[in-house]
């Protein structure tokens, strides 16, 4: 049984270490689950009601929204900004949040971050989780993925190359599968 999975990266930085732990997930998936990563969401205006009452939802929200709604889970890689969610996923989560059958709820929701301190995105993740609560969404618990001190996991091409990194990331893969199977109607 195929599990469709859309990852999104909470970076929009080109040489961004979550950018590139999301493009190493496929690789590191079980056999039946694919990832793919979501529509970009980096031209969304800022969220103001007034904008959406007037002119209606921007077409590139619509797309990452039905991106969102055809998957059966959502792994979100982001970085930690100032202790919480970077400005412009908080952003892309507002817009769609606004819609009638907002995406996230009651879909599988895992959550990965990677930073240059030794925590790898702790407090942003436990933002996220509380974020995810209000949307209703179902998001997997363990084993959780905090990639501290990236630059020494990666390569000059921003290649994932600490193994004990790729087993723990496997591992959350592999769960996480489980988990969307089991949250299916």
């Amino acid at each position: 049984m195929t599990i469709n999975v859309v990852s999104i990266s909470g970076s929009l930085r080109k040489g961004s270490f979550n950018s590139a732990l999301q493009r190493a997930l496929p690789a590191l998936a079980p056999a039946e689950m694919t990832i793919t990563p979501a529509p970009a969401y980096d031209t969304f205006p800022l969220y103001n009601a007034d904008v959406q009452n007037a002119a209606g939802f921007p077409d590139a929200v619509i797309t990452f929204a039905d991106a969102l709604r055809r998957a059966d889970g959502v792994i979100i890689v982001t970085p930690e900004y100032n202790y919480s969610v970077p400005g412009a996923l908080k952003n892309a989560i507002d817009w769609v949040s606004r819609l009638d059958n907002q995406p996230f709820k009651e879909k599988p929701v895992a959550i990965q971050s990677a930073t240059g301190g030794p925590l790898g995105g702790a407090r942003m993740q436990y933002h996220l989780r509380s974020i995810m609560v209000f949307l209703n969404a179902f998001t997997f618990n363990t084993p959780e993925i905090f990639v501290g001190s990236a630059q020494s996991k990666f390569d000059e091409k921003l290649e994932l190359t600490d193994e004990t990194t790729r087993k723990f990331v496997a591992a959350q893969l592999e769960g996480f599968g489980k988990f969307v199977l089991r949250m299916r109607p």
